[in-house]
């Protein structure tokens, strides 16, 4: 294993859908999981191809209702290429003996390679290679080689190259009783003597894709000339040719492949455009440099150099996860109307939605490449219409985003889910999780702090902010009795509550978390007028005027961010919700020697008739985000403001009480456990963040990374290496320090790009080294602990690190 490679060294049928998970390779544009190019979808394979914001509609009747889903749909898979050796059974690794096998996913070049070598029932041993790039430069460019050598034998090997639109969305067991096609065909056609294309469109959102395919034949790196017959089938075409092989001497084929929608810019007709790309792409060695060169560019921005006592696998996992957010999120995201998907474009899970995953993703584009921050925030800008009618339709004023995001913006959360223990369809109330909404304003924000891009601010990010803090201005309800607002009816964060066991209403009241974000925002909306008033003035009041702003609202949201309600447990302990503390003790012990694995306690209580609304267990941290996105500074001004206290002991109390009562259901968990463990316990905090590295590459959650990857906990464990260990935050006009790097690290060494200066930062043990490479005119300012100085391009400031470092904030 090397920083650079993921590598298995033998082929395993039950883990190939985790595989095939973890070696997708994509472009922003459209991602191909990594099956094998002679699989086809069944127990051990699902080849699958998804186009950024691919989505369509289908209707299905469950338990006697028709419910509507929007589901990513699985494009046409343009990966087959197989063979048969003397007209006998088609290529199956199972029907082999494998004498050796390897499989690497070039994380540097974004290359997926493979080599068996096998020996079949006749005793021919052959070599088998193969090479796949979805390419980083071009997005409507993939291409594979595939190579054969016969090694004791000569004679005819026939193959086949397919485009196949026949394929259905099954990537998910727990869907599969679910309406599934989504693609219908148009059209089929060969393209003179070595090229096929084939048309589908979706039923319901009428995306058109076409696929245009070139598949070619070297021996020796010479052409070969060959017969061709083409088979056509609905919504399939492929073409089968025979070659004579000799012994020892290589056989390659190259199959390039144009992929094009009908809502591309630039294109007339998507099948056009498929054939004419086709016609200009060049050969597989070609494509391959110049997606390698596109490759190398990320990785001067991305990559985080880590030095580790011992072994490379940190390194390498790091590099994987960055691997995949570049796959997702990419420079081609840039020109896209698409958001970023909690499970990627890797597979079905979530039906591909957009939550609020991005919280975790955002920081690691910002100090990098804020461009594709900043076009996956007008996904959200374009759905602000939708997010008001949503609000509308709910009874409150503002903007309501909705917890799972599609196409349009409308609440895509489906009504019920499948609970696999029991077999029943459950009321999914998962809805009533408004502090996506919270969340979305912390990414404008965060992303405004770390760009100052004011004409964002100006044109989209105002009118977001100051509708959601309208939003929740109406939500929140006064309290006569105790002169306080409340916010009712909602879900948190941990999702496993969803209501009381009274069933008085659905959802909880003054989940902590939501109050206090609610009011964070209407802070940083009564900023962001402010703010505007004194540089955009003309623009102030056109969104005044837009909005029918007036002074009695804004009076409003300035007593609410006073009056907010928190409701404390009798010690002390800040309440998760109202009502958490009467809940009953949860026997984790217990249910941990019943079931083992107890990730997803709610899915184990509904099949014993139980539910979590009776415990005090968390799927995962709620109240401890505050403790994740907020500096001690932060969150003491916020207490102070609404006359609660906040003491030296409230964030450490408040960590132990809840992680003893969270059962890690979420991958995202681990990451923020890890986070507000970074300088209170060291020792704890690394073995968090062990294990949310190891969240995906090992399946911690037993089968749901073949689903698709978990985007979020990928992208947060980076984070921990560039915000948390490093102690960075973007906090006023200042870019600040306060590093806490584990024991296990020697160095961490990462490029950032901060208000449009390109930055090189180096921490050890010893010292914290900053430099400027480039920048704009005029400084930055940087702050380590208590101190600010500024820094101009080319100078570089050392800060050396003595003594403890200071408890969190």
């Amino acid at each position: 294993m090397t920083a650079w490679s993921l590598v298995y060294e033998k082929f395993d049928p039950d883990s190939e859908g985790l595989r095939e998970a973890l070696c997708t390779l994509g472009n922003g544009y459209f991602a191909t999981r990594g099956a094998a190019p002679e699989a086809e979808a069944g127990a051990v394979h699902y080849p699958g191809t998804y186009l950024a914001g691919g989505y369509n509609r289908l209707t299905t009747e469950i338990a006697g209702r028709p419910i509507e889903n929007e589901d990513l749909v699985n494009f046409p898979n343009w990966l087959p290429l197989t063979f048969r050796i003397a007209r006998g059974k088609w290529f199956n690794l199972l029907a082999v003996e494998i004498l050796s096998y390897r499989q690497e996913l070039d994380l540097k070049r974004g290359v997926l390679l493979r080599e068996v070598r096998f020996r079949d029932k006749q005793g021919r041993q052959t070599r088998l290679t193969n090479r796949r790039l979805v390419h980083m430069g071009n997005p409507h460019l993939a291409a594979m080689e595939t190579t054969l050598t016969a090694e004791n034998w000569s004679g005819q090997a026939e193959f086949r190259s397919a485009l196949d639109g026949r394929v259905v969305n099954a990537g998910v067991e727990r869907y599969k009783n679910l309406n599934s096609k989504h693609l219908k065909p148009l059209e089929t056609g060969a393209i003179g003597e070595d090229s096929i294309y084939l048309k589908v469109q979706t039923t319901q959102s009428e995306i058109r894709m076409a696929q245009a395919a070139r598949t070619q034949v070297f021996q020796d790196g010479d052409p070969v000339e060959v017969e061709r017959r083409t088979i056509r089938e609905t919504g399939y075409i492929a073409q089968q040719f025979s070659v004579n092989l000799r012994e020892g001497i290589e056989l390659s084929i190259e199959k390039v492949v144009t992929v094009f929608t009908s809502r591309d810019f630039a294109v007339s007709e998507c099948g056009l455009q498929a054939r004419d790309t086709l016609s200009r792409a060049g050969r597989f060695p070609d494509l391959l440099e110049s997606h390698t060169l596109s490759w190398e560019h990320l990785w001067r921005r991305f990559d985080i150099e880590v030095t580790q006592a011992s072994g490379s696998r940190t390194e390498m996992i790091l590099h994987l996860h960055l691997f995949h957010l570049l796959q997702i999120a990419s420079m081609h995201t840039i020109d896209l109307d698409a958001g970023i998907p909690a499970r990627g474009w890797h597979g079905e899970a979530y039906r591909g939605h957009v939550f609020w995953d991005e919280l975790f993703i955002f920081p690691l584009l910002n100090l990098r490449v804020p461009e594709i921050t900043r076009a996956l925030l007008l996904y959200r800008y374009q759905r602000l219409d939708e997010a008001r009618a949503g609000a509308r339709k709910a009874g409150y004023r503002g903007a309501m985003y909705p917890w799972q995001s599609g196409s349009t913006g409308r609440e895509e959360t489906q009504q019920v889910h499948l609970n696999p223990r029991s077999g029943r369809w459950i009321e999914d109330n998962s809805c009533r999780q408004r502090h996506v909404n919270a969340a979305i304003v912390y990414n404008i924000w965060q992303y405004y702090q770390t760009t100052r891009n004011m004409e964002f601010m100006a044109l989209h990010g105002a009118e977001m902010i100051l509708e959601i803090a309208r939003f929740w201005a109406s939500i929140a309800t006064y309290n006569a009795d105790r002169d306080r607002y409340e916010i009712l009816g909602v879900m948190g964060p941990d999702e496993y509550h969803d209501g009381y066991l009274n069933g008085e209403s659905g959802g909880v009241n003054n989940n902590a978390y939501t109050n206090i974000m609610a009011v964070w925002v209407i802070c940083r909306a009564l900023e962001t007028l402010d703010l505007l008033r004194r540089v955009r003035r003309a623009r102030f009041r056109e969104l005044w005027e837009k909005l029918e702003l007036s002074q009695e609202e804004i009076d409003h949201w300035q007593e609410l961010s006073r009056k907010m309600r928190i409701v404390f447990h009798e010690d002390g302990i800040i309440s998760q919700f109202e009502g958490y503390e009467q809940l009953e003790e949860f026997d984790w012990e217990g249910y941990k020697k019943k079931y083992g694995n107890i990730h997803r306690l709610d899915r184990i209580l509904e099949a014993e008739g139980d539910t979590p609304n009776r415990y005090k267990a968390s799927k995962q941290a709620d109240l401890l985000m505050l403790f994740y996105l907020f500096s001690s500074e932060e969150l003491g001004q916020l207490f102070e403001q609404l006359g609660y206290p906040f003491e030296y002991e409230t964030i450490p109390k408040n960590i132990e009480y809840y992680m003893k009562r969270t059962s890690h259901g979420s991958t995202l968990s681990r990451v923020v456990h890890s986070w507000v463990l970074a300088r209170s316990d060291r020792a704890r905090s690394w073995q968090l963040f062990n294990e949310a590295l190891e969240s995906d590459i090992a399946d911690i959650q037993n089968g749901t990374t073949a689903e698709g990857i978990h985007l979020g906990a990928m992208a947060g464990s980076v984070d921990l290496m560039q915000r948390a260990f490093t102690g960075l935050e973007t906090r006023g006009d200042v870019l600040r320090f306060n590093p806490c790097l584990p024991e296990e690290l020697t160095r961490l060494c990462l490029q950032i790009r901060y208000r449009r200066h390109l930055m090189e930062i180096e921490i050890s043990h010893t010292e914290v080294k900053i430099r400027t490479v480039t920048g704009s005119p005029g400084p930055v300012k940087i702050g380590f602990r208590d101190q600010v100085c500024e820094l101009r391009e080319g100078e570089t400031k050392e800060f050396p690190l003595s003594g403890a470092h200071e408890p969190n904030g």
